[in-house]
């Protein structure tokens, strides 16, 4: 058996979902993985910067919360390369596709909970718009994982939120 110096080439993607239908998703998943970028980079950044009375509470919860967004990151970016397309990468992209603004100094604690709930509120919103796109197209995976996403920045949204009540 002899192979071209190229090697053989990989079959066409076949996994019941046109390409344009793939694409479309695709591209929907790229602005949720810049919205979870950009959260986490802001939330890492608040982790190292918070001060005030609430600073071993708020250092800690931003830790879980930049780990989890960590962790995200990879799990919608091999999603996007499972249909087939680039996955978005380099911080002009992410601040080309992402919703949520990133934070110019260092606000006071308060100010960067009130920040993250801003920002896990707007990456539920993208996985929701993500998340139709899905459904129409019968792609069950992909709604799973915006199922789940959805589910841990609702919560994270409430946690925080929770912080500035009373």
């Amino acid at each position: 058996m002899t192979f071209s110096s190229s090697g053989p080439s990989a079959p066409p993607i076949d996994i019941g979902i046109p390409a344009e239908q793939r694409q479309r998703i695709a591209e929907g998943l790229g602005r949720l993985l810049a919205d979870s970028y950009v959260l986490y980079g802001k939330t890492h950044g608040f982790h190292w910067n918070v001060t005030g009375p609430m600073f071993n509470t708020l250092h800690l919860m931003f830790m879980d919360q930049y780990s989890e967004l960590w962790t995200s990151l990879d799990v919608i970016a091999e999603r996007i390369r499972a249909l087939s397309c680039p996955a978005p990468f380099g911080g002009s992209s992410f601040a080309a596709l992402a919703s949520i603004p990133e934070t110019q100094g260092v606000p006071p604690a308060l100010e960067m909970v009130k920040e993250l709930v801003m920002g896990h509120e707007a990456v539920a919103r993208t996985a929701r718009q993500v998340f139709e796109l899905a459904d129409a197209t019968n792609d069950q995976p992909t709604a799973d994982l915006l199922t789940q996403r959805l589910q841990v920045h609702e919560k994270t949204a409430w946690m925080l939120r929770s912080l500035l009540e009373g």
